[in-house]
């Protein structure tokens, strides 16, 4: 049952959305890995906070890079939930959330856009993701764009190895990359 105040609550938020006065909304998903913290603009999806990452320090960037003016939202993120439990229950290949890229920029920007591009239970490397940024020496360089992508998952780094076909690293944690690859490679079928 929803209080007074909850409504009033929702009421405010739907209100500053309506007056432009929330350039980024927030909420907290659930996962097999724990719970995500989801952040977006007017743009897209700006923000995925993995569970092993610190949910105050995320706020805090996107307050510091994207803007001061944020505010916990859960329904404004409620089609990012619903697309993430269904992928996470292996019926989604495919995210169809537009992505704001205002956290990344440049040659990292230019990787994430090829990792967006991955199709769902393939791999690439980091090689062919510096290769297709157009510097394919810069192979470090797409490492560090995996390791600090923004949108983890909709922007699906994990499915970037290493040359070797090693799994490199991940932000959630190896166990977190084995295992989301393992969900697409049953789910590929």
């Amino acid at each position: 049952m929803t209080t007074t105040t909850e409504r009033a609550i929702e009421r405010f938020r739907a209100a500053a959305a309506a007056e432009g006065l929330l350039d980024v909304a927030y909420a907290s998903a659930d996962s097999p890995f724990g719970t995500l913290l989801l952040a977006q603009t007017p743009r897209g999806l700006v923000r995925v906070g993995l569970p092993n990452q610190d949910r105050e320090e995320l706020l805090e960037e996107l307050a510091a890079k994207v803007s001061p003016r944020l505010l916990e939202a859960p329904s404004q993120l409620d089609e990012a939930r619903r697309e993430l439990d269904r992928y996470f229950a292996g019926e989604l290949r495919e995210f169809d959330l537009p992505v704001d890229w205002a956290l990344s920029h440049g040659f990292r920007q230019q990787v994430l856009q090829g990792i967006a591009a991955i199709p769902y239970g393939e791999t690439r490397t980091y090689t062919e993701m510096a290769a297709g940024a157009g510097n394919p020496r810069a192979v470090r360089a797409a490492g560090s764009a995996c390791g600090s992508n923004p949108t983890p998952l909709v922007v699906p780094c994990h499915r970037v190895l290493r040359l070797s076909g090693g799994l490199g690293g991940y932000a959630g944690g190896l166990a977190m990359k084995e295992s989301l690859l393992e969900l697409e490679a049953e789910h590929r079928g």
